[in-house]
């Protein structure tokens, strides 16, 4: 029997669609300096799915190194629309803002997940998804803020599409799970296919 698998995440969205699905995790969230990683990759010209990808292997390597013997799942995500990679807005006016720039527009979510195995990245996905936001009011959009801070602070894209943040989209093309901040089907697949979940 495989000890669960550690997620590098403090995500309670990701950590609960590996449950629901049945994965055995622990949490043990990472602690790497993102800023400072995404300014490096930015003055490289570094794509948003490099830095997607890039985020989410720092987070896995720095729990497998202290635990090598250990499965170890890091994750990112991105939002890029128009050429701008966004983060996470810090206040509730930053939400705002950030939500007002995306109105009305089709934007990308990359998700990126890897696993590492004996202290070494073993398998790696970035998953993507375009969204296109809907044309609201500034009344609604003010509401929503209001009604929704500070849990939409928790997301790369000032809202969650589990919750009322559904009501911003007019057209999403691509995998639900994916827009939730993990390509579970794909890692499940792999979980699979090494024998590291039931199959």
């Amino acid at each position: 029997m495989l000890p669960p698998i550690i997620l590098a995440s403090g995500s309670a969205i990701r950590a609960e669609m590996l449950r629901k699905a049945g994965v055995a995790i622990e949490v043990k969230p990472a602690r790497v300096d993102e800023d400072a990683i995404r300014q490096a990759l930015d003055a490289e010209g570094a794509t948003p799915r490099d830095l997607a990808d890039t985020l989410a292997e720092m987070k896995a390597r720095k729990i497998a190194e202290r635990l090598p013997d250990r499965i170890v799942l890091g994750c990112d995500q991105v939002l890029e629309c128009g050429g701008t990679v966004f983060s996470k807005p810090q206040a509730a006016e930053a939400a705002t803002e950030q939500l007002r720039l995306l109105r009305g527009k089709m934007h990308r979510l990359l998700s990126a997940a890897v696993l590492y195995h004996d202290g070494r990245p073993v398998w790696r996905h970035v998953g993507q998804v375009r969204l296109e936001m809907r044309s609201f009011s500034d009344a609604y959009l003010a509401d929503y803020v209001a009604r929704n801070w500070p849990g939409i602070g928790e997301s790369v894209g000032a809202y969650k599409l589990e919750e009322e943040g559904v009501r911003l989209f007019q057209r999403i093309e691509g995998d639900y799970f994916t827009i939730l901040g993990l390509p579970l089907i794909e890692l499940l697949g792999y979980l699979g296919q090494r024998g590291w979940i039931e199959t």
